[in-house]
């Protein structure tokens, strides 16, 4: 063996471990947390409905969950101001929703907030855990904020 290949495969003894190291760090965990996408908004008579696709990826089943919800009209005022009742949230599975709004045309629902939750129980689960790391996007022309 040369000299040449001995400082190679030293430095390459150095270098490895750091580029490994790099990249499992370059991963980001995401923690445990409720995800709710705005799937849908569909018309219905005089009514809006709007369908959320809702993931728990806590370890812990969420017994109950009820998110306090406020619709805003097109001009950015509130339009109405609801509890909506997610109910139980499987840990790990993938649950939809929908929810009917009587009087409010969905071309006059600007967007949605999420105003943080009302209700969440299940045993085990941390004090925040609908609240805490809550990712919101929308598939819809109507924004779903928090």
């Amino acid at each position: 063996m040369t000299l040449r290949t001995c400082k190679w495969k030293a430095l390459t003894a150095l270098m490895l471990p750091g580029l490994v190291g790099s990249a499992a760090v370059s991963e980001t965990v995401k923690p445990p947390a409720v995800s709710i996408e705005l799937s849908a908004a569909d018309a219905i008579g005089e009514a809006c409905r709007l369908s959320f696709v809702v993931q728990n990826s806590h370890s812990q089943d969420i017994a109950s969950s009820v998110y306090e919800t406020v619709l805003f009209n097109v001009d950015g005022q509130v339009a109405q101001l609801t509890l909506l009742d997610f109910q139980d949230l499987p840990a790990g599975r993938m649950r939809v929703r929908q929810f009917q709004f009587d009087g409010l045309a969905c071309d006059d629902i600007s967007r949605v907030l999420i105003n943080g939750a009302d209700t969440c129980e299940g045993e085990g689960l941390p004090q925040d855990a609908c609240d805490k790391d809550l990712t919101l996007r929308s598939l819809t022309k109507m924004e779903l904020i928090g």
